[in-house]
Order: structure tokens, then C-alpha cells, then sequence
């Protein structure tokens, strides 16, 4: 028989509470699977309304995502001059260190060894919460500062500044501030169009062209290390359009490692009294006011000419002690002779020429410049002594535009760092006659065949210019022991295409340059520079060209005067 034993009520109450156990938890889990499903649907629901919502990603767009905030500048033939580029940047949190300050203070004078590593465990020490430890690092230092494992060590990408020339152009470009801001130079002034989100990925050209900066900063550095001058500046200009193809100021800096305030641009913040570069202007502001209507026409020489209590007199060895024409009064940059110009022409037409080419405000170009030193009174001393260059003072930018006018038939244009488009060119304004332009290039040709400027004949390049050396000025007066001395030269002056004017400050007489003015000291450079530069430039040397100057020379005396070349 069996006997079928029925479960207590204890056992049914044990197995009914694991029932209900078990429904709850399938409950609660079915609900946290509903509201996961329900965040998936919205998470999925908000993508696809962005993704619906959105235009079509372009290639245009994603190119531009990787384009830098700042445009870059490059020279007339598109090399860079200036550019943005992905960067390291090295800092340390000092009051997060948790090595051995000792040793890691020796570590980074190891790998960074601009400064040493008393200065490194002092700033370990300071107790500060960030300090940089080096900007625009190579990625090789990044790598070598990773592995010395210190958590305090921070290592960021941003974006920076590069000048690829190092210093090439310096006082051009300009350079930026801690936030990339432009301070100076070119940089300050395009500050608006290199940040423009509109203009992202067009760089920006320039009138330079880094072939002929490159040698003009060779030849003019080299000159000023040999002569051990104070200063030096030089631009070349274009006669026709006014663009600055290349400008120089020494002493330079380094836009990439700028250690303090750099110095300032003498080509267009620095004036100077330019000596006899000035006759050539004097001359011709009387051919053109029809003062001068022969060139035959003499003045006296033939002893110092005294005004008041004012002696002016020619440059020892100069002296020629006669009566001298016009080719004569400027190949043998007679002081006396031009002094007589000037004092026929008159203080309203000296000064109508003066102004006329922009001697009596801040030179045209769009760095910064600054004003000329202009006469307070115009007595007749004055328009003397202005007329071989001393009682004003500009920059040498002021003469480079000066002397395009004179050669170029008469216009004067402003000069410019922007590369200028050939089908819009920049207008000039006249303020030359034409006739008088073309005397004057001869007038400038028989200086260099035979004047003061023989030794900035470059061979094949047909130069013209006019050597100037004043006396450097210092405070209450001039300091008869120190030059500045300047050449200004055009070639090639049967057709002219360029200006150059270069400028050395106090250079100092040696073994190979026994003189200090400027045929001595600044007329080789600029030879120097139109022989390495003129074919760069689009001008083929000829020997066999030349502009015809052949009704001046029966004027000249065909033997050189005792001092002829040495001003």
C-alpha cells in the first residue's frame, strides 16, 4: 500500500516566497531592459535627427578643418616667408614633481641646455603650478622628455609661428606676440587678412624675392663686419611699380628666437643727413625749373664760398679750383659748385622739389616709418647746404623713391611691400619732366664712368648712381671722426628696372679700405650685388649697351681730377 503523504503548510510557504522572488527580479529586470532599450532609441533617435538635420560632409570641409588660424606670407615666387605650423610645447606643474628634483634639474640641463641646472632646480622649487620649459620643441626632445617618466611633465600641440629664412627679411615680416598677434612688420599690418576665416589657406605674397634679400643681406653684412660699422641699411626698388624687391637692416634679429625688443628698421625709422646723394636732386630741380638750360653753363670753384659767417668748401683731395660745369660740378661732387646751383634756384623751388618727392613726410610703405627731419627756416644758407645733403635728414626709402623718379621719366610712385598685379598697376604722380629725366640718367651715368661712383660699375649692368658721405650726427652737432656713407645707384640706366640704395653707418678705415667714404666703403657692395643679382633679375649683362651720353663728354675733362672717386 502507498501512502501519499501531503506537504506541510511550512514547505508550501518556503516554496511560494522563492516564487515571488523570482517574479519580482524578472520584473525589475524587464523594466531596467526598457528604459535601457528606451535610452538606446533616443541616443539613436537624436543621431540620426543631427545626421538628417546636417548638410553632406565635403572635402572642402574637412581640408579646411585642417587649415592653421593664420595665413602664411610668401615672397613674389611663392616661397615661404612666413607660416603657421603644428607645434610641441614642453611645461611642468613644479608643485606636482614627485621625483628627485636634484636629478631631474640635471636632466633638463642635459636635454635643454639653454639654461642650466642651478636655474632648473630653482624652478623646481618654486613651488609655482605651471612654467613653460620650451616652445616649438622637435619632436626628438619630446620623445626623450616622455621617458624620464615625470607625471609633473606636460606635453601640448598648438599651433605656431615659423620663419623658415630665420632671420631673411626680419624687419619686414615682423613677428608676433604670446597670443599671435602681429606686433610689427608686415604681421601687424595684414594682422586682418591673415586671421580672415574667409581667406583660410591663401597665403599672402609679398614683393620681396628672397634670391636677391639673400644676397643683399650677404654683401651688406659682409661689409659692415669688415668695416666695422655701427649700422646698415639697403633696399632695392622697382623704378616702374614702387615694390620693395628687397630691404635690409643690420643689425637684424631672429623672429623665431626673439630675446628682447628687436632693433629698429633704418631703412624706414632711422633718417640721416645723405650727403651728396642729394646734387643729382638739386641739378635736376633746376634743369627742370629751367634755372639751368645749358649744360655748358660754369660756376666758380676756385676758392671756398663764404656766406655770413658760414665757409662752405670742397672735401680735401675734391678741390678742383676752377670754374665747373654741370657734369663736372657732380662727376667731381663739388660742395662749392652745387651751393651756387642752389642759390640761383631759390628757397620756393628747392623746397617745391623737396616736397614734391615726399621729403617733408613719412615715406610711403605700409611698415612703420617715421617723419624726415625738415628745416625750421629756409634762409639762404639752408637751400645751400640742403643741396649737398646736410640740414635734412630722411631715410634712405625717402632717396630709393627719390632716384626711381629721376630715372624713371619723371614719376613718382609709393613704394610697396605687396607684390603689385601688372594688369592694375599702381599710378604715379609727375613730378619730373621727362627730358629732365633722361638727362639725368646720363648725368648719372658719367658719375659712375667717371666720377665718384667708379667703383660701383658693375660690368654688363650699365650703372648710375652718386656716392654721399656726411658727417655722422651726434648730439649738439656732427662727429667729424665717424661717416655715414651712401651710395644710390639705378642700372641698367639705358632702360631702368631697379634702384639701389645702401648705407653704412661710422664704417671704419682698414688695410683694404683705406678711406671711409662712401666710394671706398659703399659703392663695392652695391656693385657686388647688381653683378650677383642683375641676371636674377631678368637683365642680361651687355657689354655692348650702353645709353648715349656722347654730347656731355666733350664737357668733361677726359683726365680724372686728383680726388675723383674718392668721396
Amino acid at each position: 500500500m502507498i501512502v501519499v503523504v501531503a506537504p506541510s503548510a511550512r514547505a508550501r510557504g518556503s516554496g511560494g516566497g522563492r516564487e515571488a522572488l523570482v517574479a519580482v527580479a524578472q520584473l525589475r529586470l524587464m523594466i531596467l531592459s526598457i528604459l535601457f532599450g528606451a535610452g538606446v532609441l533616443a541616443i539613436l533617435g537624436k543621431l540620426a535627427f543631427l545626421a538628417l538635420s546636417a548638410g553632406p560632409a565635403t572635402a572642402r570641409d574637412l581640408s579646411n578643418a585642417l587649415v592653421p588660424a593664420r595665413g602664411d606670407i610668401v615672397d613674389r615666387n611663392g616661397t615661404p616667408l612666413a607660416r603657421s605650423i603644428d607645434a610641441w610645447t614642453i611645461a611642468i606643474h613644479p608643485n606636482q614633481v614627485i621625483g628627485d628634483k636634484a636629478a631631474l634639474a640635471q636632466k633638463l640641463a642635459e636635454l635643454m641646455p639653454e639654461r642650466s641646472q642651478a636655474q632648473y632646480y630653482a624652478l623646481l622649487h618654486s613651488g609655482g603650478g605651471f612654467a613653460f620649459l620650451k616652445r616649438r620643441a622637435l619632436p626628438e626632445l619630446v620623445n626623450q622628455m616622455n621617458a624620464l617618466g615625470e607625471p609633473a611633465i606636460e606635453f601640448q600641440r598648438e599651433t605656431d609661428r615659423l620663419y623658415p629664412q630665420s632671420d631673411m627679411a626680419a624687419h619686414v615680416l615682423g613677428y608676433l606676440d604670446d597670443k599671435g598677434r602681429g606686433v610689427t612688420g608686415m604681421e601687424k599690418v595684414l594682422e586682418a587678412r591673415l586671421t580672415d576665416p574667409a581667406q583660410r589657406g591663401k597665403p599672402v605674397t609679398l614683393s620681396l624675392d628672397t634670391r636677391v634679400q639673400a644676397a643683399l643681406e650677404s654683401e651688406l653684412g659682409r661689409a659692415m663686419t669688415d668695416l666695422q660699422a655701427r649700422g646698415a641699411a639697403a633696399v632695392v626698388l622697382d623704378v616702374n611699380t614702387g615694390e620693395v624687391v628687397a630691404m635690409t637692416s643690420l643689425p637684424s634679429f631672429n623672429p623665431n628666437q626673439l630675446g628682447g625688443p628687436p632693433p629698429r628698421n633704418n631703412v624706414t625709422q632711422s633718417v640721416y643727413e645723405l650727403g651728396s646723394t642729394f646734387k643729382p636732386i638739386a641739378v635736376a630741380a633746376a634743369i627742370d625749373s629751367g634755372t639751368i638750360t645749358s649744360m655748358s653753363r660754369r660756376f666758380d670753384a676756385t676758392v671756398p664760398m663764404k656766406v655770413g659767417r658760414f665757409t662752405i668748401h670742397d672735401d680735401p683731395g675734391d678741390e678742383q679750383f676752377r670754374w665747373l660745369n654741370i657734369p663736372e660740378t657732380l662727376i667731381y661732387s663739388s660742395n662749392i659748385a652745387t651751393a651756387r646751383i642752389a642759390d640761383e634756384l631759390g628757397a620756393e623751388k628747392m623746397q617745391d622739389m623737396f616736397r614734391r618727392l615726399g621729403f617733408d613726410q613719412r615715406p610711403s610703405i605700409e611698415i612703420g616709418a617715421v617723419r624726415p627731419l625738415w628745416p625750421a627756416t629756409w634762409g639762404r644758407i639752408t637751400v645751400m647746404t640742403t643741396a649737398y645733403g646736410h640740414g635734412i635728414a630722411v631715410t634712405p626709402l625717402h632717396l630709393a623713391a627719390a632716384y626711381a623718379a629721376m630715372v624713371n621719366g619723371g614719376m613718382w610712385h609709393p613704394a610697396t611691400l605687396m607684390k603689385v598685379d601688372a594688369e592694375h598697376p599702381v599710378q604715379g604722380r609727375r613730378v619730373l619732366q621727362e627730358s629732365t629725366s633722361m638727362r639725368m640718367r646720363q648725368l648719372l651715368r658719367l658719375i659712375v664712368l667717371k666720377g665718384t661712383g667708379r667703383k660701383g660699375e658693375a660690368p654688363g649692368y650699365r650703372v648710375a648712381g652718386k656716392t654721399g658721405t656726411a658727417e655722422a650726427a651726434s648730439e649738439g652737432g656732427y662727429d667729424k671722426h665717424r661717416n655715414v656713407s651712401t651710395f644710390a645707384a639705378a642700372f641698367p640706366i639705358d632702360a631702368p628696372r631697379y634702384v639701389v640704395v645702401a648705407m653704412l653707418d661710422s664704417p671704419k678705415a682698414n688695410a683694404n679700405t683705406p678711406r671711409t667714404t662712401a666710394a671706398w666703403t659703399v659703392a663695392p657692395v652695391v656693385s657686388r650685388l647688381i653683378a650677383r643679382t642683375g641676371a636674377l633679375l631678368g637683365i642680361a649683362p651687355d657689354n655692348a649697351r650702353d645709353i648715349d651720353e656722347s654730347e656731355l663728354l666733350p664737357l668733361v675733362d677726359r683726365s680724372p681730377a686728383p680726388g675723383a672717386g674718392t668721396e
